[in-house]
């Protein structure tokens, strides 16, 4: 499966795959493209685990509106570090089995993997500069 991107730098709509081995670039002007990607609990091991930048796992489910509230943001931080972070949604009324891996009890949960392990877990919608002090903080630890 993949998602349509929008290149930052020179605006061209480019075809990002839920899964691969490297980074997503633009074909144009080469510039790394956010990487935000759908999965479930058929695919999320690809999607996830196959990542070579770390992952930021966003539980979510589409009545919850805190979940609604903090989605654009995630997509904005994804576009900040595209290149150095992979954005995966996962709806958990469709992924139940995702969602007890986790132990997830509130949506939104938010958790950082590197690697396919988890290195941080952020629960319930805050602000962006939290967003990104949050990430900051644990991706140096």
């Amino acid at each position: 499966m993949a998602e349509i991107a929008t290149c930052p730098s020179c605006g061209k709509r480019v075809r990002v795959p839920s899964a691969a081995a490297g980074k997503p670039r633009c074909p144009a002007c080469h510039q790394f493209l956010p990487w935000v990607a759908h999965a479930g609990d058929a695919d999320f091991t690809q999607v996830a685990d196959s990542s070579r930048v770390p992952v930021l796992l966003d539980l979510w489910a589409p009545w919850c509106g805190p979940c609604r509230t903090v989605s654009p943001l995630l997509e904005r931080l994804a576009a900040e570090r595209a290149g150095s972070l992979k954005l995966v949604k996962v709806n958990v009324d469709e992924a139940p089995r995702t969602q007890a891996t986790f132990g997830a009890q509130s949506i939104p949960t938010l958790v950082l993997l590197q690697g396919g392990r988890e290195v941080g877990r952020q629960v319930g919608a805050v602000p962006l500069p939290q967003l990104r002090s949050w990430l900051d903080r644990t991706l140096r630890n």
